[in-house]
């Protein structure tokens, strides 16, 4: 993870900010809205997409825009270029829908939580006032967090290419049935097992599916892989957490039932037996807006309400 000043990247001339928001929610609409009133009051543009337009009540100076379902990454660059900053209100699932657009366009997200958790957040609800004040006076910094990289083959074809910001998970396809699996590092086998798949994951994403699935929790500011069991049915099927310049593999046992690939929960691609999964560090990082220097120990205790009563810290 590494953070860089606020101005890297932004572009010249008229300033405008993209505004992304889960507009299936009532909350998400007032919010965007006032996000929106309070951007425009202070002479910044907005760009909203036209299908989140049509549920929101915007001043005719909105600007709208289309865009191709998620995973168009060239309609993605297309709806953000010329934005200096991407906001993003509701929670997780939209929070990961925001990082599909900046990993297209490098643009960075500032993420508001309207939902339970919000690891990829930096701000409340409560906050929106704050929110527009930082950006009109550019008071972020920009963090890069790391991502993967995924390919699938099958009999050697490269049949699949992808990314995640915070998983890629090889699960089973069929609710009764396990998914028989082999596991690899660096090119040797570690085990096989079966179970409802694995995980391979980022330090960003072992609070999510990872640590759902048994695996730790690492800091933003260690470069790592994670690889995580899910379920399985074997002596030795423990988490690991590799180099960040380690390859993961993941290999459906030939003449077993197939399996399903996910990229951050929301891109799915089918696995037929024998299909060989590679998970690598990725080439383009995901850039966070950041508005706080908050140690990550204290957003975790927030995040999961962890009990730390009776704690009075280190000796003077």
């Amino acid at each position: 993870m590494t953070t860089k000043p606020t101005d890297s990247g932004t572009p010249a001339g008229p300033r405008t900010v993209f505004l992304l928001a889960h507009t299936g929610r009532p909350a998400a609409i007032r919010s965007a809205e006032r996000v929106v009133q309070g951007l425009l009051a202070h002479g910044i543009g907005v760009r909203v997409l036209a299908e989140e337009a049509a549920d929101l009540a915007l001043p005719a100076a909105a600007q709208r825009i289309e865009k191709a379902d998620h995973g168009d990454e060239p309609a993605a660059r297309a709806a953000v270029d010329g934005c200096e900053l991407l906001v993003v209100l509701g929670g997780d699932g939209t929070l990961l829908r925001g990082a599909e657009f900046s990993h297209a366009s490098g643009v960075p997200m500032l993420g508001v939580n309207l939902g339970r958790v919000g690891f990829l957040a930096e701000a409340e609800r409560d906050d929106l006032d704050q929110v527009v004040d930082r950006v009109v006076r550019r008071a972020y910094e920009v963090e890069e967090r790391m991502t993967l990289d995924v390919v699938v083959l099958v009999d050697g074809d490269r049949r699949h290419t992808d990314w995640a910001l915070n998983e890629v998970s090889v699960e089973k396809a069929a609710r009764e049935r396990m998914l028989e699996v082999v596991t690899e590092v660096d090119g040797r086998p570690v085990s096989g097992f079966g179970g409802d798949g694995v995980v391979c994951a980022t330090p960003t994403g072992s609070t999510a599916y990872a640590f759902s699935s048994g695996g730790p929790v690492v800091w933003p500011e260690v470069e790592a892989l994670l690889m995580v069991p899910i379920s399985a049915h074997a002596l030795f099927a423990k988490p690991l957490v590799t180099a960040p310049d380690s390859v993961l593999a993941v290999e459906i046992v030939p003449q077993t039932r197939p399996g399903v690939l996910w990229a951050d929960g929301r891109r799915m691609v089918e696995l037929p037996a024998g299909a060989r999964v590679e998970v690598r560090r990725g080439t383009v990082p995901v850039r966070l807006a950041r508005l706080h220097h908050a140690p990550f120990t204290d957003r975790l205790v927030a995040k999961f309400a962890l009990p730390v009563a009776g704690w009075r810290g280190a000796p003077r």
